[in-house]
């Protein structure tokens, strides 16, 4: 009798410890397969409009409107690029929308905030695929975060469209889904040393980056250019994401006594470590333009006076160019207390880019379309401003300009750097 109950128990036990396994392992799959979403940004896609979209049989199209949607940092270290990206897209889309929209539909953007992480930015791109269900992904902030978004957008098909990061992963010609509208940070760091060694005859290079793949392309990129000159960096040192602990990087620099130092990094770590550079050495400091130019000049006061910025986009207050003269009244409809300013530029230019591919397709709007109408369309002109894509080439603009920050306070094209100092 007794050898009947504890086999009876055991029996019980086993089968209970089995169906906990069974529950556990199917809590994994359930978390693996469906991320939480993000609470943090903007959505208003509501279940009406899921199941319109739904009977619609195509995401982020309907009827009357058409559903982007953007990951980006909108706080946090970094949050002012997010910012101002989402602020150029908002204000090209507004300005297509008070001519009627494109063909009959209004362009619509939802945002998440993603911190300028790419464990948030896998997460968001997921929802806003697979919830949101967006038409395209658009202004993606980041070399980090586009690396983990972008694998997503590529394996649903979902445009991929001007993310704000010049990384040469994204230019990979199989990669039919991203349109680039930037040049790439490898032009960047080459216009950024021949200036150097052509304007000034600089040979002792250092450069500060930051610990990730945006510091390593940066990186790799400024190695290359002076490889082609016979140089090498004299120092190169790092500082950790999201962070604005530079004083060991600078340390580090500031003990190779370079004569210039090349930035790669976002504007708050950057300005500090320029600022606390300058109490030990006083070389030429330039960055990258994804540092957020307007920021960091905000960031240094003063002390910005002299610091030089690579831009892919012209200065966003040269009226002279019609894209900026477009941009600043565009910007100043949506939101009359905005600052103009380059990465906001950036954003408009994408939104413009969007939207030409939507024209282009007609009343009939498919993703293939859409992407077709943007990267076998030959030259697209933007106020102006000539984009060229054609087979194997997904980047529109090759255009680099080098800015100074000036007694003003205000940006400033340098054409040689001699006459500059």
């Amino acid at each position: 009798m007794m050898t009947y109950i504890v086999a009876n128990a055991r029996s019980a036990i086993t089968v209970a410890l089995f169906a906990v396994a069974a529950m556990s392992m199917v809590f994994a799959v359930a978390c693996q397969e469906t991320p939480a979403p993000s609470n943090q940004g903007e959505s208003e896609t509501s279940p009406q409009a899921m199941t319109a979209m739904a009977n619609e049989g195509s995401p982020g199209i309907f009827d009357d409107r058409i559903l982007f949607g953007q990951s980006a940092a909108f706080s946090g270290p970094a949050q002012a690029l997010g910012q101002g990206m989402r602020l150029g897209i908002q204000a090209a889309f507004h300005e297509q929308n008070q001519l009627g929209g494109v063909h009959g539909r209004m362009l619509e953007l939802t945002t998440l905030d993603d911190q300028y992480e790419p464990h948030l930015a896998y997460g968001n791109t997921f929802n806003l695929i697979n919830r949101e269900r967006v038409f395209a992904l658009i202004g993606e902030v980041g070399t980090p975060t586009s690396r983990s978004a972008s694998p997503l957008a590529n394996a649903e098909g979902v445009p991929f469209i001007a993310p704000f990061t010049g990384a040469g992963f994204l230019r990979e010609a199989e990669l039919e889904n991203v349109v680039n509208l930037r040049a790439s940070y490898h032009q960047e760091a080459e216009e950024m040393v021949a200036r150097l060694t052509e304007d000034l005859g600089i040979t002792r290079v250092a450069v500060m980056y930051q610990n990730d793949s945006y510091g390593q392309s940066g990186l790799d990129g400024v190695v290359d250019a002076l490889r082609k000159r016979g140089l090498e960096p004299v120092e190169s040192w790092y500082y950790q994401r999201n962070s604005d602990a530079v004083k060991a990087a600078v340390f580090h620099i500031a003990q190779a006594d370079p004569e210039a130092v090349i930035m790669i990094g976002a504007y708050a770590p950057v300005a500090k470590a320029i600022t606390v550079a300058r109490e030990d050495i006083d070389p030429v400091f330039m960055a990258v333009s994804f540092v957020g130019s307007n920021a960091l000049a905000q960031e240094l006061g003063p002390d910005g006076v002299g610091v030089y910025v690579t831009q892919v986009v012209p200065l966003p207050g040269d009226v002279g160019v019609p894209a900026v003269a477009a941009y600043r009244a565009a910007l100043k409809s949506f939101d009359a207390n905005a600052a103009p300013g380059f990465v906001s530029l950036e954003g408009y230019l994408a939104g413009r880019l969007a939207i030409i591919g939507l024209e282009n397709c007609g009343r009939d709007v498919s993703r293939k379309c859409f992407l077709d109408g943007m990267r076998n369309s030959g030259t697209i002109d933007l106020n102006g401003l000539a984009l060229q894509y054609g087979p194997g080439d997904n980047q529109g603009s090759d255009a680099v300009f080098v800015t100074v920050i000036g007694d003003d306070g205000n940006y400033h094209l340098v054409n040689n750097l001699e006459g500059a100092q």
